[in-house]
C-alpha cells in the first residue's frame, strides 16, 4: 500500500484496511505510545508490527514490550558505514511486512535505500509548521525569532532535512512567558493528535501525492 500518486492505476481511495506499521523511534517513544494508543481506542485502523531504534536504552522499546510489540535494535556501530546500517534497517522493516513506516523520534536522516523502498509510505512528524524551522531545534528556534505561532507538520519523508510533502499541519499559538519546555510540552500534545489523523488517512487511502503537494481526497459516503 502507498499513498496515491496521480496516474496510478492500481490505487483504491477511500477503502479502509488494516495497515501494518513500522515505527523507528530513538527516544522516549511518547508519539509511539499516542499512536498505540489510538489504535486501541479504534481510531485507526492499524496494528503496530514492529518498533525499531538505534539505541538500545530507548524508552520506546520498553513502550514496545509492555504493549507485546515486536522489537528490533539495529546499532550503527554494528555496520561498517552508514549505508550498510540503512539496508539493515530497510531488511527489518521488509520482514515485518509494514505497510507504512512511522518515524517517531528518530534521531537519524532516512537513508537513501531506505527511503526509496518506502517512498510515499514513510511519515515523519516536526515540531514546527514546516518550511520554517527544519532541524533539530525547531522550537528554540522559534522561540528566538520571536513568532507568535508554531506548531507541528506530519509530512512524508524524502532525502532531504524534512523537505517532504505536507501531509497535516495543527498551529500552537505562543503564550506570554513561553520557554522551551513549556512551548514543547503543548506542541507535543498536538502531535499526539495530529499523527494518528495522519496515519488513518493514509489507511483509508485517502492522501494523493501530487508533486509537492498532498491532496487528501473526502470520506467516502456511508
Amino acid at each position: 500500500m502507498t499513498a496515491v500518486r496521480r496516474g496510478d492505476g492500481d490505487s483504491m481511495p477511500g477503502e479502509e484496511r488494516v495497515i501494518d506499521v513500522g515505527v523507528l523511534a530513538s527516544g522516549s517513544g511518547t508519539n509511539m505510545e499516542a499512536i498505540a494508543q489510538a489504535i486501541d481506542d479504534g481510531d485507526v485502523p492499524a496494528r503496530i508490527a514492529v518498533v525499531i531504534s538505534d539505541n538500545p536504552d530507548a524508552f520506546a522499546l520498553e513502550r514496545a514490550r509492555r504493549r507485546g510489540i515486536p522489537i528490533t535494535v539495529v546499532l550503527l556501530s554494528d555496520y561498517p558505514d552508514r549505508a550498510s546500517y540503512d539496508r539493515a534497517v530497510t531488511a527489518a522493516l521488509r520482514d515485518a511486512g509494514v505497510d507504512l513506516v512511522v518515524l517517531a523520534g528518530y534521531m537519524k536522516m532516512a537513508g537513501k535505500e531506505l527511503v526509496e523502498e518506502f517512498r510515499g509510505r514513510m511519515m515523519n512528524i516536526h515540531p514546527a509548521l514546516l518550511p520554517s524551522f527544519p532541524g533539530t531545534h525547531s522550537v528554540r528556534d522559534a522561540l528566538e525569532y520571536g513568532v507568535k505561532v508554531s506548531g507541528v507538520t506530519v509530512h512524508f519523508v524524502d532525502e532531504g532535512l524534512d523537505t517532504g510533502p505536507v501531509i497535516a499541519q495543527e498551529a500552537v499559538p505562543l503564550e506570554e512567558g513561553d520557554d522551551a519546555e513549556s512551548l514543547h510540552n503543548r506542541i507535543h500534545l498536538a502531535e499526539y493528535r495530529v499523527y494518528p489523523r495522519a496515519i488513518r488517512l493514509f489507511a483509508e487511502g485517502r492522501l494523493v501525492i501530487e508533486g509537492r503537494k498532498v491532496v487528501v481526497l473526502p470520506s467516502p459516503s456511508p
